[in-house]
């Protein structure tokens, strides 16, 4: 019954927010393609539920074909990082392409954030239950590293300082919403993730979370 309720509610929200943000993300498209005569949207490969590839929609943040000239965890001051995307990646505008993933059902407004394929390939037995859900727009980690940028700032090695640092508490933080998840939990997650937009909740990582 979960399933079907969160489903109704993903294609209720995704749905209003497309329809009333829909000039604002048009004019953003626009500027985005004026900007470098680039397409607008980036198509992220992504691995989805029970390791199912699928592709992740994003307005596009950096030059053209940036993946293929740099690291795929992206600092702050990346020179691949375009004028207008420094913006779109201030206020997470560039994420908000993905209600059409929602809409699509390959993605959920909360659940764990999808990764791409070279990580998920060292996920072990245990981690992997992560990929029994569907991959969300926002989860605890996307709260607890709202900044992911700032703190890949001035990295050398951004892939591999992500996966040494970052990763394994994510898929911690993952594994616990695989745990807990109901409609309460995804709607307390969904206020936590308005709250930090707008700078009225600092989270802070849970003690207990090494026992996950």
């Amino acid at each position: 019954m979960y399933e079907i309720w969160k489903r109704i509610f993903d294609l209720s929200c995704a749905s209003a927010v497309l329809i009333i943000l829909g000039p604002f993300l048009l004019i953003v498209a626009v500027i985005i393609r004026l900007q470098d005569r680039g397409l607008s949207l980036y198509p992220a490969p992504r691995i989805g539920r029970n390791g199912v590839p699928f592709t992740m929609y994003k307005f596009r943040t950096m030059v053209v074909q940036a993946d293929q000239i740099g690291a795929s965890s992206t600092a702050d001051g990346d020179p691949r990082i375009t004028i207008v995307g420094r913006y779109l990646r201030r206020y997470k505008i560039d994420e908000l392409p993905q209600f059409l993933n929602v809409l699509n059902g390959t993605m959920s407004l909360v659940g764990p954030r999808p990764q791409i394929q070279w990580a998920v390939d060292l996920y072990t037995l245990d981690q992997r239950h992560v990929l029994t859900v569907l991959p969300g727009i926002t989860d605890y980690a996307s709260l607890y590293y709202s900044n992911l940028g700032e703190i890949l700032r001035g990295s050398s090695d951004p892939d591999g300082d992500y996966m040494r640092n970052i990763h394994p508490t994510k898929l911690r933080l993952s594994l616990r919403y695989v745990k807990e998840r109901s409609l309460v939990t995804d709607l307390k997650i969904i206020f936590l993730t308005a709250f930090a937009l707008v700078g009225a909740y600092r989270p802070t990582l849970p003690k207990d979370l090494e026992n996950i």
